[in-house]
């Protein structure tokens, strides 16, 4: 009996140890059988989410779609367009009207004036064929009469933009962006639209790097 009692004591402490010991295997085990890391281990989602993320944990545009759309007169604001898809790629866009505008700066600038005195909505030549597909859709343009080309301003609210990120960008010859991004933010009330980049349009091709620095700021470089 005594030798039963010593075995049945020695039974009881070896399953008490073994329930007692490390229990990071079984966990490890039940969490991979229900598709979860195990404590102290990161997703497979989890390390994606790492890689798309900035050092400061601001989302990158690695996986968003960046549509490039621009109006140019004099080709300025095209060769800005044109840096920024270098720099950050997307697709590229030009707003055009179907009744050009003058290549006389006189008369294109008595028409730009004439349109926005009467919040005109000059006729698109062409149409972005699904801005849904976008993410974030940088808007450049030539600063006419201290904002956007009203051709600008049909384009903006001929999609639906809500939810998107918009840039915009422009060149000028001293009035800057204008009130044309708090025009902007007016058109589309549900987007975000960051801080704007303005050139000065004699000086674009030259600007690459300045261009460069605020696109990276703004984490769209490649």
């Amino acid at each position: 009996m005594n030798y039963i009692y010593t075995m049945l004591f020695f039974a009881a402490v070896f399953m008490v140890a073994a329930c007692g010991g490390d229990k990071s295997g079984a966990a490890g085990y039940a969490a991979q059988s229900a598709g979860e890391a195990a404590p102290g281990e990161s997703s497979a989602s989890e390390m994606r989410l790492k890689t798309q993320e900035g050092q400061d944990g601001t989302l990158r545009s690695d996986n968003k779609k960046i549509l490039i759309a621009y109006f140019s007169h004099s080709g300025n604001t095209k060769n800005m367009a044109q840096q920024i898809n270098d720099y950050c790629g997307g697709d590229i866009f030009e707003i055009k009207t179907i009744s050009p505008y003058p290549s006389d700066y006189g008369d294109c600038v008595d028409q730009a004036k004439k349109e926005q005195d009467e919040n005109a909505r000059p006729a698109l030549a062409s149409n972005v064929e699904d801005m849904s597909v976008y993410d974030i859709v940088f808007v450049g343009y030539p600063n006419w009469w201290g904002t956007m080309p009203m051709a600008v301003f049909n384009f903006l609210e001929s999609y639906d933009f809500n939810g998107k990120t918009i840039v915009p960008f422009c060149t000028h010859e001293g009035s800057a962006m204008g009130r044309s991004e708090r025009d902007i933010k007016q058109l589309l009330p549900s987007s975000e639209v960051l801080n704007g980049k303005p050139v000065r349009g004699s000086r674009v091709k030259s600007s690459g790097e300045d261009i460069k620095s605020w696109l990276e700021g703004l984490g769209f470089c490649k």
